[in-house]
């Protein structure tokens, strides 16, 4: 049903759309769909003309949404001591 009402809503507008499958965390209350449901939505997208990319997964060992680390992330390039006068 989403897959139709997505391809009439960008019937007329070029566009590609690319599918994100969901990284879950926790608390978040969604769970990722498995692939081949995101492969058929793709492919009943593609049935009305529009291209579509399936994005691989990554981060879900780090917990990572949106190229966001849920942990610490490490300034390698001493950005905060620069900024800081602390640098060298």
């Amino acid at each position: 049903e989403h897959a139709r009402q997505l391809a009439e809503l960008v019937s007329r507008v070029p566009c590609k759309i690319n599918l994100i499958p969901f990284n879950p965390f926790p608390n978040s209350g969604f769970v990722r769909s498995p692939r081949r449901v995101i492969d058929r939505f793709g492919e009943l997208l593609g049935a009305s003309g529009i291209v579509t990319t399936t994005r691989k997964t990554r981060g879900d060992e780090i917990d990572a949404a949106c190229g966001q680390l849920a942990g610490k992330i490490h300034d390698r390039t001493r950005r905060r001591a620069r900024l800081e006068g602390t640098g060298s």
